[in-house]
Order: structure tokens, then sequence, then C-alpha cells
């Protein structure tokens, strides 16, 4: 998450929503996010809602596995990084930077 934060213009220049969500409660979530810096918005998916419908929900272990998601104004996906890949936002950027200039292009 620190390298999302560290790369935030390079979203916002593309007028881009960084968010993270994880299983941890709000509480916890709010901890999270001042002891590492970042400023973007936790949200709690306390109840696993989230990672069971986006399919990155770990059963055996509880928790959702890392990954990240570039969803387009529409709603639909366009973009997915996952595990290792998902911690180095440059593709989810470089996507995002991809369909606000293809919808200039339009």
């Amino acid at each position: 998450m620190k390298a999302y934060q560290a790369g935030l213009a390079k979203f916002e220049e593309n007028d881009t929503q960084v968010f993270g969500v994880s299983v941890d409660s709000v509480p916890a979530n709010k901890r999270f996010a001042q002891d590492i810096g970042v400023t973007f918005p936790l949200l709690s998916d306390f109840k696993r809602t989230v990672v069971k419908d986006y399919g990155v929900f770990n059963e055996a272990q509880g928790f959702g596995n890392r990954a990240t998601f570039v969803i387009d104004k529409d709603g639909i996906i366009q973009h997915i990084d996952e595990n290792r890949s998902a911690l180095d936002p440059t593709s989810a950027a470089d996507a995002c930077n991809i369909l606000t200039h293809k919808k200039a292009s339009e």
C-alpha cells in the first residue's frame, strides 16, 4: 500500500479513485493506515462479501488474497493484478492511463 500511496499522483492525474479493501475491522484499518501513512480510504470487508464476490477469498485461512482491480466508470473490471504483482502499482496506473486516453479519444 505504501507504493500506491507514493504513486497516488499518477492515479489522480487520470481521474482515478484509489482505495483499499481489507477483511479487517474499521478500527484496525484506520490504525494500519495511520501506521503506514496511507491517505486514501481503506474500507472494511469484515463480512468477506467483496473478497468472495471478486474471487479472491482464501477460504482455508479466512482472508482475502492480495489483488488490485482497475474498474472503469461503467463498473467493468478492466485490469487485475494478483498476489505479488499487486504490490507494484505500475501496471494498474498504466491501465488507468490507457483508459483515460481511450476515453479522451472517443
